[in-house]
């Protein structure tokens, strides 16, 4: 009997140190998100690089060459050699502020690189001489539900000896896409893309 009633003595206890322990979660929560800074957030940069190389028989076409080459374009010494052996790539976000609703919008950089010197069926080798340059750049806003608008601008610039003509076989091709603009929304799922967002809704 008397552990009974010690037992009611002490629940209200509990529960009072319970709402007191919440209360000063919360509180300490709000201010702690009070006093995030308004600029540079953590992880307000973010993004990823990635080398790529194509075995021989499989490397990516620029779209550049004609294929097959016509006998003029001079076989395995033609100069329309477009078609990669490496890819050097990488994605880049910038989102700069962590207040207001400016802190849905963030900047995106995506680079490709591509080098190499091969001709399907004539020539495959390991050079790393530079071809192109594509690079998407463009701004988007985040909304609720992992939606998102996305404005994207894309070009594509030829390096080296590419930039100018390259024989017979020489399409004179802007590059894979090549030049555009792009409104598009975009949704993701199962968490892509959020761990390093410091601006979730």
């Amino acid at each position: 009997m008397a552990l009974f009633i010690l037992s009611v003595a002490l629940v209200p206890s509990a529960a009072s140190q319970t709402i007191t322990s919440q209360a000063t979660f919360s509180s300490r929560h709000s201010l702690q998100a009070s006093q995030a800074p308004t600029f540079f957030p953590r992880n307000w940069i973010r993004g990823y690089t990635d080398f790529a190389v194509a075995p021989s028989h499989n490397e990516p076409d620029l779209g550049r060459c004609m294929f097959p080459q016509p006998a003029s374009a001079g076989g395995t010494t033609s100069q329309c050699t477009a078609y990669a052996r490496y890819i050097l790539s990488g994605y880049l976000e910038i989102q700069p502020l962590a207040r207001t609703a400016a802190r849905h919008l963030f900047l995106f950089f995506e680079p490709r690189f591509s080098f190499g010197r091969n001709i399907p069926q004539l020539s495959y080798q390991a050079s790393m001489e530079p071809m192109a340059y594509d690079r998407a750049v463009g701004a988007a806003f985040e909304l609720p539900r992992n939606f998102q608008l996305r404005l994207t601008q894309h070009q594509v610039d030829y390096l080296g000896r590419y930039g100018s003509w390259l024989g017979p076989a020489d399409l004179r091709t802007t590059g894979p896409y090549g030049l555009y603009t792009t409104f598009s929304v975009r949704w993701t799922f199962g968490g892509y893309g959020r761990n390093g967002a410091p601006a979730a809704y």
